[in-house]
Formats: structure tokens, sequence, C-alpha cells
């Protein structure tokens, strides 16, 4: 049972990263630091939209419109968050 936990535990941190660097990479993109127009930049930003837009996407659904604001990221940040705190404080139903 502790090995369902550090998978969970992997899982939810490599979802965190690749928010992470989906946010950093949309600020790039946006200040013109990164053009979408190099193959590579394009392939990386097309695989996370991919990977992330089925998670952002209810989210989004349940989130006022802010007006070109997307706190879809923060969101599920904060969800990630929450179910980390979740997991380590009931560790003991793991073991």
């Amino acid at each position: 049972m502790q090995s369902i936990f550090e998978i969970l535990m992997l899982l939810l941190n490599v979802v965190w990263f690749f928010i992470i660097a989906h946010v950093i990479m949309s600020w790039l993109i946006n200040f013109q630091v990164l053009n979408t127009q190099q193959p590579l930049v394009a392939q990386i930003w097309y695989g996370l939209n991919r990977l992330l837009e089925p998670i952002y996407g209810p989210v989004r659904r349940i989130l006022p419109q802010m007006g070109g604001i997307d706190l879809a990221p923060l969101a599920v940040l904060l969800i990630v968050a929450i179910l980390r705190i979740v997991l380590v404080n009931n560790y003991a139903l793991f073991i």
C-alpha cells in the first residue's frame, strides 16, 4: 500500500511540474521571448496544451469569466496542493 501512496505523490508532483512549465511558457510566449513559429517551441507548447486541457476544461467551466485572465492553472495548482496535503495527512492508511 505504501507504493500506492508514492505513486500518487509522484503523479501529483508531475502534474505540478507540467502546470508550472505551462504557465511559465505561456508568459514567455505572451512577452514574445519564445516564438511558436519555432518547431521545438511549438511542439512543446502543443504537447503541454494537449496534456493539460482535459484538466483545465472542467475547471474553466466552473470558474467565472475574468476578462481574459485564465485562473484555471491556479485553481488546479490549489487542488493538487490540497490533494498532496490530504495524502500526507492520511499516510497511515497506506501502511
